[in-house]
C-alpha cells in the first residue's frame, strides 16, 4: 500500500470513527470558526499542536513553518504567507492569545547551526538557507558561548521561540492588542524524546516544565 493509500485508509477511519463521533461539533464548525489561540508551530512531522495539546477541531487556529519562525513586520509587496495568517488570526477572528511553540531536533536550526545550505540556489536549499538566517545573530551568540552539540542545538530552539516573540511584536496591531490587554503572546518548547513541553518565562528566559 503506498503512502497515499494509507493516507486515504486513515481518511475512512476518521470518517467512520471520529468524524461521526464529534459529527454535532462539526456541524457547529461549518457555520464558521471561533478559536481564541493560535499556534505558530513548526512544519516537522513529529511535532503536531492538535495532538500536543489534545485539542477538538477548531479549537486552534495553526499556522506551521520551519523552525516555527515568524518575519519581522515588513510592509511591502512580496506575499507574506506567515504575516497574512498572524494577521487573519489576530484581527479578524480574532484570537485572545498567540503560543509560539519550538521542539527539539529542529532541522530548521540545525541547517542554522551547521550553515548547510549557506550559499545554496533555490531548489537546491536555498529557500532554506533564507528563511532560517533570521536566526543568524541568535546562532552566533550560542556558538560562541556553546560552540556545537546537542546543548547549542536546544539554545538555539530556545531562542528561534524567542525571536518569533519579538518579530511578533513587530507588528503594530499585535503590539497594539497586547497594550491593551486583548492579547497575550507565549513560548514554549517540546521535547521529542520524552514527550515533555516547557515553556519561557519571559521574565528569566528560562523555559520550565509546563
Amino acid at each position: 500500500m503506498s503512502d497515499f493509500e494509507n493516507l486515504i485508509a486513515g481518511y475512512r477511519r476518521f470518517r467512520a470513527q471520529g468524524w461521526a463521533k464529534q459529527r454535532a461539533r462539526w456541524t457547529e464548525l461549518a457555520d464558521g470558526q471561533n478559536p481564541k489561540t493560535l499556534v505558530i508551530a513548526c512544519s516537522d512531522s513529529r511535532v503536531d499542536p492538535a495532538q500536543i495539546f489534545d485539542v477538538s477541531p477548531g479549537e486552534i487556529f495553526v499556522v506551521r513553518n520551519v523552525a516555527n519562525l515568524v518575519p519581522p513586520y515588513e510592509n511591502d509587496t512580496s506575499r507574506h504567507g506567515v504575516s497574512a495568517a498572524v494577521e487573519f488570526a489576530v484581527t479578524q477572528i480574532p484570537v485572545e492569545e498567540i503560543v509560539v511553540l519550538g521542539h527539539e531536533f529542529c532541522g530548521g536550526c540545525k541547517a542554522s547551526m551547521t550553515q548547510a545550505f549557506e550559499g545554496a540556489a533555490p531548489g537546491a536549499g536555498g529557500f532554506i538557507a533564507h528563511w532560517v538566517d533570521m536566526l543568524d545573530t541568535a546562532r552566533d551568540t550560542v556558538v560562541a558561548e556553546c560552540g556545537h552539540g546537542d546543548a547549542a542545538q536546544r539554545r538555539l530552539e530556545h531562542e528561534a521561540v524567542k525571536i518569533s516573540l519579538t518579530n511578533l511584536r513587530s507588528f503594530p496591531f499585535v503590539a497594539e492588542a497586547e497594550r491593551a490587554g486583548r492579547l497575550l503572546l507565549r513560548g514554549a518548547w517540546f521535547g521529542i524524546r520524552e514527550g515533555e513541553l516547557k515553556l519561557l518565562d519571559e521574565a528569566t528566559g528560562d523555559f520550565r516544565a509546563a
